[in-house]
């Protein structure tokens, strides 16, 4: 039996000892926003924040995820997450919307850790994860614009 805190959530799990924790959120737990693409770690597609860095959730078992604070998409919240969805909406970032849950999980690892990031920091936050309908200058686009609206807030 594992035990993990998802979303602010405690989960009791039975599971496999090997199994991928992007496998027990999808089938066991219906938390659907970090997406299987690769099963490798390279697309991104699967990033979720685990004591508020970024992890492909392909990558690691349950039980390696026991005792850790783990965040989705589905469990951004506060004034960061605020920022990010809005800016989201109003540059109309999405396309097809499938590494969305991601990118967006990558951008809040990123503002909670640096509020003010340079543009080689935002690259680097947003490096693992792949856009197949090549939205990244949105994604940049909505990150700068997320920062003015928390820089705006706090002056």
């Amino acid at each position: 039996m594992s035990t993990l805190k998802i979303n602010g959530e405690v989960y009791e799990l039975e599971v496999p000892p090997g199994m991928p924790l992007l496998w027990a959120m999808r089938e066991q737990l219906d938390i659907t926003g970090p997406k299987y693409g690769c099963g490798h770690g390279v697309c991104g597609g699967c990033i979720v924040s685990v004591n508020g860095l970024q992890e492909h959730s392909c990558k690691v078992t349950v039980p390696e995820m026991e005792g850790k604070e783990i965040l989705t998409v589905e469990g951004l919240t506060g004034p960061v997450a605020d920022a990010l969805f809005g800016a989201w909406t109003q540059i109309d970032v999405s396309q097809c919307g499938f590494c969305q849950p991601a990118q967006l999980t990558s951008a809040y690892v990123l503002l909670s850790n640096i509020p003010n990031p340079t543009d080689a920091q935002i690259d680097e936050a947003m490096l693992h994860n792949l856009c197949r309908c090549g939205t990244y200058a949105r994604i940049r686009a909505a990150i700068t614009q997320a920062i003015g609206t928390l820089n705006a807030a706090t002056s």
